[in-house]
């Protein structure tokens, strides 16, 4: 029996604490244990953000980061946005090189990965500051050898169309909160028991914005239209590197609004493709859309041959099978 994606865990990981003054030394430690006071303001008040990227075997052995540079960015953003102290980019670049380049040699061949989780908490023993930030933090690098996230392979997916609820705050939307994905747990379960349905497309008032842990692209003959850069969803690094093979493919890019009502629209176009992306997801398709107990199937219901493409030419990259244009490569 496969082990579930994410369940594996090297014996160590980096590991670096701010004081309330300054960032200490990162440390290779033991990763089955971390020790926090009961009253850690992370374990009261979710202060608490993390990044996902993966480390890929190319097949002369050499071990290479995709885009960790917009991952750092991204760890640096949600820190500052929930008010935890401002990391330091150039040291939690070095922790994630010192964490692969320890565990090279675990790093799966293509299909698989090593997926890398930094995350930084607020670790202030503080029950009192509710309305205030924690001033000392943790932040340590996980990393966990990876095949692929669906564990349904080639299947289209099947989604909820939620048009009432919402994932997060609108605020929130942009920060990779633990927040964030705890809230959309419990529609994602009811979806699956009450609909079979593989996740929740978020739509409030009718406006399409992402699942639980994917954002959602609409491919429409040589158009992919996907909702446009805003606070409320969030801002997928592997979602920016699909546009950018789009266009490089001669496609056109449309960010804006995607209602409801033009996605079932569209979707009844033989034609017509979905996908979610996501750094775990990579980009897999969508087959049917479920909208106040009706069903609608998008295209054919079947993976799409674009999106069959647009993965390829992604993976194409980071397995080192094609020139990597863009510089979105780190060897280790």
């Amino acid at each position: 029996m496969a082990t579930a994606f994410g369940t594996v865990f090297m014996p160590e990981m980096a590991r670096v604490d701010f004081n309330g003054q300054e960032w200490g030394r990162a440390a290779m430690v033991p990763s089955d244990q971390l020790v926090l006071h009961p009253g850690a303001h992370v374990l009261h008040y979710s202060s608490t953000c993390f990044e996902g990227l993966k480390a890929f075997r190319h097949q002369d052995g050499s071990v290479h980061v995709f885009r960790m540079d917009r991952n750092i960015a991204r760890l640096a953003q949600s820190s500052r946005l929930l008010a935890l102290p401002e990391i330091d980019e150039a040291q939690v670049a070095q922790m994630i090189r010192d964490t692969v380049a320890r565990f090279a040699d675990e790093v799966p061949a293509p299909p698989g990965s090593l997926y890398i989780r930094p995350t930084h908490i607020g670790t202030e023993p503080a029950i009192g500051k509710a309305a205030a930030p924690s001033t000392q933090s943790c932040l340590y690098i996980l990393v966990s050898p990876v095949g692929d996230y669906f564990a349904g392979g080639a299947t289209a997916l099947r989604l909820l169309l939620e048009d009432q609820g919402m994932r997060c705050a609108p605020h929130m939307g942009m920060i990779k909160s633990g927040g964030n994905y705890a809230s959309a747990l419990r529609p994602i379960t009811q979806a699956r028991a009450e609909q079979q349905a593989d996740q929740v497309l978020f739509c409030p008032n009718g406006d399409v914005q992402e699942t639980g842990a994917a954002n959602f692209l609409l491919i429409d003959g040589d158009e992919i239209i996907t909702k446009a850069l805003d606070e409320s969803f969030l801002h997928g690094i592997t979602r920016d590197s699909i546009l950018t093979l789009a266009r490089d493919l001669g496609m056109r890019v449309s960010e804006r609004q995607l209602t409801v009502d033009e996605l079932l629209e569209r979707a009844a176009k033989p034609e017509c493709e979905a996908a979610l992306s996501g750094t775990a997801a990579v980009l897999t398709s969508v087959g049917t859309l479920i909208h106040h107990g009706q069903e609608y199937a998008v295209g054919s219901g079947q993976p799409g041959p674009i999106t069959a493409k647009l993965r390829q030419a992604l993976n194409a990259i980071q397995w080192g099978e094609a020139e990597d244009r863009h510089g979105w490569l780190t060897r280790i």
